[in-house]
């Protein structure tokens, strides 16, 4: 008998974009992940498979090709979560709106993310699901959006049985990594910039060098 509450499950989708989402209750993320991928509710899913999923989109007018891995969630499998961790280009920290518990485990998942990356600064989407069911709600969405806030990410609230903001929340990790990548470029950009302005320093100094020895062995 499968039990309520299952350890974080995670999610890759890789580059082209490598995603990996991170959540605690049964079946809460595969359902967005199928009904993003196939357009569909997913009612039940066995949280021992691992499944894959690949989906081509234009975002922002630019073509990408999400390839999904969607982990094993039970303890058993979580000697692997790190490993799924390093790979990861941009992870879903995936939290139901009707379960406290999966709200403040968030901040551990993240914690773990910065420490498994050595890192502060990986693509990061706050997800808060099951939005359709208000009337069950346990966490607001000021605190989702400020715990966003403190992560400094994006922050969805979505009903996967709705379809609610689903493609927003994949969307929004491709252009978070698309910016980290144009950021982690530019830096790359300036600091060359920087070692061949120096180099053509040290050819300046070194030719002025030879030039002042050649002039004052002719005098």
């Amino acid at each position: 008998m499968l039990s309520k509450f299952v350890l974080p499950k995670c999610l890759f989708l890789s580059k082209y974009f490598s995603m990996t989402n991170l959540h605690y209750s049964l079946s809460l993320f595969p359902a967005l992940v199928i009904q993003f991928v196939c357009h569909r509710f997913l009612e039940y899913h066995d949280p021992t498979i691992e499944d894959a999923y690949q989906q081509q989109a234009r975002i922002d007018g630019e073509p990408a090709q999400l390839d999904i891995l969607d982990t094993a969630g039970q303890p058993e499998f979580t000697a692997m979560r790190e490993q799924y961790m390093r790979k990861g280009e941009g992870f879903i920290i995936c939290y139901s709106i009707t379960d406290r518990r999966s709200f403040e485990e968030a901040i551990t998942y993240k914690k773990l993310i910065d420490r498994v990356r050595n890192r502060e600064d990986i693509p990061i989407v706050m997800v808060g699901n099951k939005c359709d069911l208000e009337e069950m709600r346990k966490v607001s969405s000021d605190e989702g959006s400020a715990l966003a806030v403190q992560f400094g990410c994006p922050f969805y609230e979505t009903s996967a049985i709705l379809r609610q903001c689903v493609d927003d929340v994949f969307h929004s990790l491709v252009r978070e990594i698309r910016h980290k990548e144009r950021e982690a470029l530019a830096a790359m950009e300036k600091q060359n910039r920087k070692r061949n302005r120096i180099r053509r320093l040290r050819a300046f100094f070194k030719s002025l060098n030879i030039f002042k020895r050649g002039s004052s062995q002719n005098s």
